[in-house]
């Protein structure tokens, strides 16, 4: 029998990342994501409906979270759904589904106009993740002087990838 375990999600951090590090050194994050749905319904009403997600992530990718991330963030998380049960402290059995994160993109929020580019956000005074810094690149469709792209018919340099 064929499994398949995959999850696109996206939203908004409802609070700051959580940090920790495992005895052994390994970091590990966790964050609830919020996701709105709008629908009408068959009166023309429309109504609004949140999923709330808790993802994990692990090694260097939750140290970079914990580090940019905050509460209000935008992001693109691609993982798999795990369950977990415990024994909560009141002999309750609970359990809890979440998101095991292969990879969380950032995206950048909207600034208001006017609105000067700040680090918000952002620890340490670093640069925000959606401000892209001026860069010098070849004409499209060239590669830089030296380099030779294979299978060239037409007279023209091609990125080799």
């Amino acid at each position: 029998m064929a499994n398949f375990n995959k999850v696109l999600f996206m939203g908004n951090l409802t609070r700051d990342p959580e940090l920790r590090y495992l005895p052994n050194g390994t970091a590990v994050t966790s964050f609830t994501v919020a996701s709105n749905r709008v629908y009408t319904l068959q009166t023309g009403e429309k109504k609004q409906e949140v999923a709330f997600m808790r993802v994990i992530v692990w090694a260097r990718r939750a140290e970079t979270c914990g580090e940019y991330l905050s509460k209000g963030s935008s992001v693109f998380v691609e993982g798999r759904l795990q369950t977990r049960t415990w024994e909560a402290q009141d002999g309750q059995k609970r359990s809890a589904v979440e998101i095991v994160a292969d990879n969380v993109q950032f995206l950048g929020r909207p600034r208001k106009e006017g609105q000067p580019v700040t680090a918000e956000g952002s620890k340490n005074g670093q640069q925000p993740l959606d401000i892209v810094p001026d860069i010098d690149l070849p004409p499209s469709g060239t590669l830089p002087p030296g380099n030779t792209a294979k299978g060239d018919t037409q007279g023209r340099d091609e990125v080799p990838f």
